[in-house]
This record gives C-alpha cells, structure tokens and sequence, in this order.
C-alpha cells in the first residue's frame, strides 16, 4: 500500500504579515483536511508545516503561493520533509 501522506515545510516572502495571511492559512487547511502549523517570523516571513493527504497539501501550497486579497507573495520555499502523523489539527503560533 503506497502512504499518500506528505509533510510540507513552507517559507513564504513578501506582504505576508499584517495582512490576515495566518488566519486565512488556517482556515483554508481546515477546509483542505490538512493538519499543522502557521507562524510570523521576526524577518517578516511566515513559516508553515502542513501534513496530510498530498492532493490536499498540494491544494493548499497553491492557496498560500496567492495569499489573501492585501497579501503580495514574492517567493515561497518548500521543503519536503517525513510524515510522520504528529499532527492533530492546524494550529497558529505565535
């Protein structure tokens, strides 16, 4: 049986703090089923973990590579990384 599971570690540049990017992640992955993290960086970047099934992982990337409507994405770093189900939600963190 093939694992359709995957973890994605995400770094994404640009007006993505101050303008709801956080809350509008989360509330996407929630929709996706995707579980895991969002938080600012003190350099002005966010940093995201999302897990879960790759097709909604994947959905979700290309949700956050838009951002919302005052957001202006200029790059966005993955990192594939093991999924290992730690995860049992989406979370914020400050």
């Amino acid at each position: 049986m093939i694992d359709l599971n995957v973890k994605a570690h995400v770094i994404v540049s640009g007006r993505v703090q101050g303008v709801y990017f956080r809350g509008n992640t989360r509330r996407e992955a929630q929709k996706q089923g995707v579980n895991g993290w969002v938080r600012n960086l003190p350099d002005g970047r966010v940093e995201a973990v999302f897990a879960g099934e790759k097709e909604n992982v994947n959905k979700l990337i290309e949700i956050v590579k838009k951002g919302p409507s005052h957001a202006n994405v200029t790059d966005l770093k993955i990192e594939w990384l093991e999924y290992k189900g730690e995860f049992k939600d989406f979370q914020i963190r400050y």
